[in-house]
């Protein structure tokens, strides 16, 4: 893959409008671990290099979760993240690849055991703005690394 143009300097004000709401995502979760695990986990169903790749670093800095970030795309057959966490990755599943079902009642109110109406609406907002980061990256050709060059 090959970096098309940088489209941030391209146009900055669509960049700024991104980092906007980026901002208002970052800042509505508290659990900055989980909101990490949105982001690469809509990553990976969506094929982002470059997201991967920056926020499983950014998740190693927050700590040792080298093991869960090797077992991500098969959250469901590990012990290794919590239930929590586990509602939290389905939602984002689901509203990732949100035309093959929708969200379905019972995931819906599996993440409303954890979570406000306001919360469940911050993570909607987190798993958005991903999936929005990904569609941007992919086509424009990001990759790791690809403003180094």
């Amino acid at each position: 893959m090959k970096l098309r143009f940088n489209y941030r300097k391209e146009n900055t004000p669509a960049f700024q409008a991104m980092l906007a709401m980026d901002k208002y995502a970052s800042s509505s979760m508290e659990d900055k671990v989980l909101h990490e695990l949105i982001k690469i986990r809509a990553s990976q169903i969506n094929g982002c290099s470059y997201c991967i790749d920056k926020h499983t670093s950014d998740l190693l800095k927050m700590g040792d979760h080298d093991r869960r970030i090797r077992l991500m795309s098969v959250w469901r057959e590990t012990s290794l993240f919590t239930d929590k966490e586990k509602a939290v990755l389905e939602l984002t599943e689901y509203v990732t690849t949100v035309a093959n079902a929708g969200v379905p009642d019972l995931v819906y109110e599996r993440v409303r055991e954890y979570f406000s109406e306001k919360e469940y609406v911050d993570l909607v907002m987190a798993i958005a703005t991903i999936n929005s980061w990904n569609r941007i990256a992919i086509s424009m050709g990001m990759h790791p690394d690809c403003f180094d060059q």
